[in-house]
């Protein structure tokens, strides 16, 4: 049975807002360094501007996430129960349909004059690390963000379902700025990861602005033809 707690005031959703950012960061931050610290990569000096824009981000997310919670009280996100059946339906449709609009959504950030605008500063690392996930322009933030609450309005999908792909969310955006590939090509060429937007896949985007512009999949790369294949970065520094 599906557990919804008792509306909370706007201040205890604020500061639980602000927590759960926080703690999202740091533990994303500890995860990716971690993983390259067991694959013997250098540790980076994050420069001041780089902390200042990703605690930045982190207020905005958390901004973001109230105004998500104003508009589930006010009914317009419908979080619904359902059985396991249903919670992987809704995850794969959440999964495959932020995938599409942030496809979208950023291919025409890098076909405008929104690239020199806002988006160029996400590309100043060419070889990113993890702290790079956060390192976006306001507007930037605030658009995913949106879209993210857009899609809740359009499909009522369960809580679980959420939960599931706010962590999927983090484990891609983690796994595309680790500067390293942590799969084989015989992993990646298996049916099972072919499709899925692996750290080379993203890097890549960082190397050739011009192509790979999924997150999670390659699917609509393929479709729209901005696919192009990676090579594999587990030496790069």
């Amino acid at each position: 049975m599906l557990y919804i707690p008792e509306p909370l005031s706007l201040p205890e959703v604020l500061w639980y807002s602000l927590l759960l950012n926080i703690a999202i960061y740091v533990l994303t931050l500890a995860a990716g360094r971690m993983i390259r610290y067991m694959y013997d990569k250098k540790t980076v000096v994050v420069p001041r501007k780089k902390m200042v824009i990703s605690w930045l981000t982190i207020m905005i997310n958390t901004g973001i996430t109230v105004i998500g919670y104003v508009i589930w009280q006010c009914g317009w996100i419908r979080i619904v129960p359902g059985t396991w059946q249903n919670t992987f339906t809704d995850f794969i449709v959440l999964f495959l349909g932020m995938d599409f609009l942030m496809y979208v959504f950023h291919l025409l950030i890098h076909r405008t004059f929104l690239y020199r605008a806002i988006h160029g500063l996400h590309h100043e690392s060419r070889d990113p690390v993890p702290v790079d996930l956060f390192i976006l322009h306001p507007l930037e933030t605030f658009g995913f963000g949106f879209l993210w609450i857009a899609l809740l309005m359009l499909y009522p999908a369960g809580l679980y379902a959420i939960i599931a792909y706010l962590a999927m969310n983090i484990i891609f955006g983690l796994a595309g700025h680790l500067g390293l590939e942590p799969l084989s090509e015989k992993v990646r060429q298996n049916i099972l990861f072919r499709y899925l937007g692996t750290s080379s896949f993203h890097h890549g985007h960082h190397l050739d602005i011009h192509c790979n512009f999924g997150f999670y999949t390659t699917l609509w790369d393929r479709l729209f033809g901005t696919w192009k294949e990676a090579n594999n970065i587990t030496n790069t520094d």
